[in-house]
């Protein structure tokens, strides 16, 4: 049977953050799971071709913009199901007997469990939040990852072609209860650290609040590119 599942990874100079993820990954594609890996990037300057290259991974580009990116990398694949996960993430070491079990056994699309590459009670608060905030509103971000049926993200249209805010316009459009699954992702904490945990916590909030009332992603873009991979 042919591997089920297309990994896109949306990038955009990202090259320095993209090993942990890509050596994650690789224990998929040894395991039969994985039967591509695509990059969707937004017009690098880096390395990112290079190490496509020497990865076996394909490399798809079009204008910047995560939802964009996403959305043209999704349409190269054949495969049954997709998964997208951002470049500065690392999936679990279970990762691979856990999404093949939920693909078995489900047809519900699913999200990671989120922690961060950091320690302390600030970046398990705000994980915590972001775990809660998936189960109780059905809103995962992009950095928990997004495993999704081609049927289904088909059916729904697929990403917006918006610059940001594309993981909740796609989770608003599922129709379906989004599944938390039992394993938990890793991703960088670097905007937090950078912003302040209290600061950069905030204004995710608000600008999730301001989405959800109807603001234009393009004017919520602005301040959030300095890491936006």
């Amino acid at each position: 049977m042919s591997a089920p599942l297309t990994i896109i990874i949306p990038t955009f100079n990202a090259s320095s953050q993209i090993s942990p993820l890509l050596q994650s990954v690789f224990d998929g594609v040894v395991d039969g799971l994985v039967g591509k890996v695509v990059l969707a990037d937004g017009g690098s300057d880096d390395a990112i071709a290079r190490i496509a290259d020497d990865t076996g991974a394909e490399l798809v580009t079009s204008a910047k913009g995560r939802g964009t990116q996403l959305a043209a990398a999704a349409n190269t694949a054949t495969t049954p199901w997709l998964m997208f996960v951002h470049a500065d993430s690392a999936l679990p070491p279970d990762w691979v007997a856990i999404v093949r079990a939920h693909i078995n056994t489900s047809s519900s699309p699913a999200a990671f469990r989120l922690s961060f590459n950091q320690n302390g009670l600030s970046a398990r608060h705000t994980a915590g939040w972001a775990n809660l905030r998936t189960r109780v509103f059905n809103l995962p971000y992009g950095d928990q990852g997004l495993l999704i049926r081609h049927e289904h993200y088909t059916r729904i249209g697929g990403y917006d072609p918006i610059p940001l805010m594309e993981d909740v316009a796609i989770a608003r459009k599922m129709g379906t209860k989004i599944t938390l699954l039992p394993a938990t992702i890793t991703t960088s904490a670097d905007r937090y650290i950078s912003q302040g945990w209290y600061r950069q916590g905030t204004r995710n909030i608000l600008r999730l609040l301001r989405f959800l009332g109807g603001s234009d992603p393009a004017t919520l873009v602005s301040g959030y590119s300095k890491f936006d991979t």
